[in-house]
């Protein structure tokens, strides 16, 4: 038996070892035992397929929706609603985890950089999650186009910035935070969502501290890998963040290694370097994300107050030395010390 419940208001995960290939890319392998150039493929287990129990095996029929083809090896299907013939993306939870993996969902105010639900439909033993349909992620989009100029970069991490803010603002950390998880709401590539929260910490109170590690090695923060019991959710997502700006600007993460013992010890010496040709504003950022102290890096206020997303990113090749905006740090993030 099946309940339609409507719009609803919706999650956890071990270390993987990189993003997960594209679903429609012929190219995705697993990965290469020699020097990564590129970006690294995360390995996810998959999930099962979604249970006949509400349908036949010829027709995948849920409710008002269709289900076409699987993507991300099963862990979501495309859907049409037939009412309508508008097209959404499908993912399914046994019931016994759907509560958990909708809590962040629930959590969140409306954000237009924050994917919403659009219909949760329970049935005896899974539950299908229906969310509007997105036009390809950010990561797929880099590996296409290698990188992106300074003044799209700076228009689209803008959008990622406020997504963070927002679940940051409302007691919700990412942890696994990366570029597949933000995806454009329109063909034009103008407009990012941030989605799959279901991996996300829905915090008690204004202590984020946590104690469980996971997420995409390429973008785990250094404190993550030291015996430390815990560590900061918020700053290891702004480091995430950091990951992410660096990749859009250079077109390759900051740490990179075929093996995950060299890889995870350039991550903890917090060393890398910033190629000539980006502004000096960018290289200021960058760096002021990817601080091996926690603390001492941006909060996501801070990184909205930064002269490079403040000038769109490239429009001026000043440094961000000046007091203004530093003074409007004070109040978010006191640490934060001078490029370097």
């Amino acid at each position: 038996m099946l309940k339609i419940l409507g719009t609803a208001p919706l999650g956890k995960k071990r270390l993987d070892s990189g993003e997960a290939p594209d679903a429609k890319s012929p190219e995705a392998k697993r990965p290469r035992l020699g020097p990564l150039l590129g970006f690294v493929p995360c390995l996810q287990p998959l999930a099962p397929s979604p249970s006949t129990e509400e349908h036949d095996a010829r027709v995948l029929q849920i409710g008002p929706y269709v289900l076409l083809e699987p993507r991300d090896g099963g862990r979501s299907y495309r859907a049409v609603h037939r009412p309508t013939e508008a097209e959404y993306s499908c993912k399914v939870y046994p019931m016994r985890s759907y509560q958990e993996a909708m809590a962040p969902y629930g959590r969140l105010p409306p954000h237009p950089s924050v994917a919403r639900v659009a219909e949760v439909i329970q049935g005896d033993r899974s539950a299908y999650i229906f969310f509007p349909p997105g036009h390809g992620d950010m990561h797929s989009h880099l590996r296409r186009c290698k990188r992106l100029p300074e003044a799209e970069a700076a228009a689209l991490f803008r959008q990622m910035a406020e997504a963070v803010a927002h679940c940051h603002q409302h007691g919700i950390v990412l942890r696994d935070l990366k570029l597949r998880k933000f995806v454009f709401a329109d063909r034009e590539r103008t407009r990012l969502v941030l989605e799959s929260l279901e991996d996300a910490c829905v915090l008690s109170g204004p202590d984020d501290a946590l104690s469980d590690k996971h997420g995409c090695p390429a973008y785990v923060g250094p404190e993550i890998l030291h015996t430390r019991p815990r560590y900061s959710g918020k700053a290891a997502d702004v480091w995430s963040l950091g990951v992410v700006l660096y990749t859009m600007l250079v077109g390759r993460y900051p740490f990179q290694e075929a093996e995950p013992t060299l890889l995870f010890s350039k991550i903890r010496h917090g060393a890398f370097a910033i190629p000539g040709g980006l502004s000096p504003r960018a290289r200021c950022l960058i760096r002021c994300l990817l601080r091996k102290a926690p603390a001492e890096r941006l909060s996501t206020p801070g990184i909205l107050l930064h002269p490079w997303l403040a000038g769109g990113g490239g429009a001026t090749q000043e440094p961000c030395s000046g007091p203004s905006w530093r003074q409007g740090l004070d109040q978010v993030v006191p640490n934060v010390g001078q490029e370097g």
